[in-house]
């Protein structure tokens, strides 16, 4: 009987030291895995089909989560529900700490959505024809950055005055100093000018809606949007986390994969120049 009693015991406690480690191995692999949120396109993408196998080769696991909105990825960071999110510009970043009260900061810059012009039938900006339909996005922001760009370009004169949606037909008439070649502007609704490119000459869009209509694949952006110092910056989506946190070794495992030649190689293989790699440090 003591001996069956003293093989019990000994049962119990192996049993016992069993447990023990095996809460302390889940307790350390926990600490290898970075939780990130993010927007379908193009970021939860190159997080999962890139930088989820560039950090593994380090040792860690990323776990993704995909947001449909711009709100709860920063809510859910600052709850620490997540180490990082990865969707937003600086001045985005920096609204919504002011608006919530939130204590963000950006750790790295990936990437940038730039604007280009698409076309069904052209391939070349010289073929584009006098009085050409011309699609613009109607919200100001956009229509002006899109204006900006044909200006840039070429296909329209500085008018030298300030233009607004109220009087972009005023100043860009066919025929005017501004718009010697009479191209026909169309403001429409940003989202809505891919699957209205079929009835224009070219249309002006934003990355993010080219992405989603495949158009890099089906019609790659005849010219795209360049950048100065001061508006690469601006237009970067950065890798966010809260304050205090970018010097963890989480968040310097997560910037070091994210910027990576892998990374780029990938974004530069896969949108095409409707995202550009733009790699820059944290603020």
């Amino acid at each position: 009987m003591k001996k069956t009693l003293k093989a019990l015991a000994a049962l119990t406690l192996a049993a016992a030291l069993t447990g023990c480690g095996s809460s302390g191995g889940s307790s350390a692999d926990s600490e290898k895995v970075i939780k990130v949120g993010a927007t379908s396109v193009p970021h939860a993408e190159i997080l999962e089909n890139i930088v989820k196998d560039v950090l593994a080769k380090d040792g860690w696991t990323l776990e993704v989560t995909t947001f449909q909105d711009y709100v709860l990825p920063n809510t859910s960071l600052d709850a620490k529900e997540l180490d990082a999110n990865y969707f937003q510009t600086l001045g985005y970043m920096k609204n919504q700490n002011e608006e919530r009260g939130l204590h963000l900061v950006a750790a790295a810059g990936v990437h940038i959505e730039p604007m280009g012009f698409y076309s069904e039938t052209l391939t070349d900006i010289k073929d584009l024809k006098d009085g050409a339909s011309i699609g613009i996005p109607n919200d100001t922001d956009n229509e002006i950055r899109a204006v900006d760009l044909l200006i840039a370009k070429g296909l329209l004169n500085d008018p030298k005055t300030e233009y607004t949606p109220e009087n972009l037909d005023q100043v860009f008439a066919k025929g005017s100093d501004a718009n010697p070649h009479g191209y026909v502007l169309q403001p429409i609704e940003a989202a809505s000018l891919p699957t209205r490119l079929a009835d224009l000459d070219g249309a002006v869009i934003n990355g993010n809606y080219a992405l989603e209509a495949k158009l890099p694949e089906k019609h790659p952006a005849v010219f795209i949007e360049s950048f100065d110092e001061e508006t690469t910056i601006r237009r970067t989506n950065f890798i966010v986390v809260n304050e205090g946190t970018q010097d963890s070794d989480k968040i310097k495992a997560l910037v070091k994969a994210i910027q990576s030649d892998d990374v780029k190689k990938y974004i530069e293989d896969t949108y095409k120049g409707a995202v550009i790699p733009s790699f820059i440090a944290g603020n």
